[in-house]
């Protein structure tokens, strides 16, 4: 299974971060999954791909030209997809994976799980969607989605495919079912 992780290419300044990526990172290639990410060598991205290659897994990155123009790629993985830019990027993961999971992360992250939200609620897409709620990081994001449906704006069966796990045992479980 091709696991789509979206998450930032720097480490943060919660000391929960790293141990946890690296724990995802290595359950991803002690299964037997692949890892298609970012592409970055930095920060958390890099952490998770060294996670799932230390465990044997195979790793796809995609990342814009302009990132690889200023040398942020990982050198090590198994396969980097170059885009023309952020749009190719976020299809060609989307296209490329059967489960997805955003990692704590910046407004890049935000944005590219909320197109795979997006995708979900509609039905174009019946992989599962996981937000790693470590430490509660995407609590006022449950809310917000409670928010919408208690508005009328959304519903539970759209957002049936959304999950939050708040640790790598929920994440396994959604995964697996």
């Amino acid at each position: 299974m091709n696991i789509t992780v979206y998450l930032g290419a720097s480490v943060g300044n919660d000391p929960a971060f790293l141990p946890a990526v690296q724990e995802l990172g290595n359950w991803i290639g002690s299964n037997g999954h692949a890892l298609v990410y970012g592409g970055s060598k930095s920060g958390l991205m890099g952490a998770l791909a060294d996670g799932v290659l230390d465990a044997g897994g195979r790793v796809t990155g995609v990342e814009p030209s302009f990132f690889i123009e200023a040398e942020f790629q990982h050198d090590g993985i198994d396969d980097l997809i170059v885009t023309s830019d952020m749009a190719e990027r976020k299809a060609k993961m989307i296209e490329l994976g059967d489960a997805f999971v955003a990692f704590p992360g910046g407004t890049g992250t935000l944005e590219e799980i909320a197109e795979v939200m997006s995708a979900v609620s509609l039905g174009h897409l019946s992989a599962p969607c996981i937000l790693y709620n470590l430490d509660g990081y995407y609590n006022d994001l449950r809310s917000l989605l409670e928010h919408m449906i208690d508005k009328g704006l959304s519903s539970s069966q759209r957002q049936a495919g959304i999950y939050f796990a708040d640790d790598l045992h929920q994440i396994v479980s959604i995964i697996d079912n």
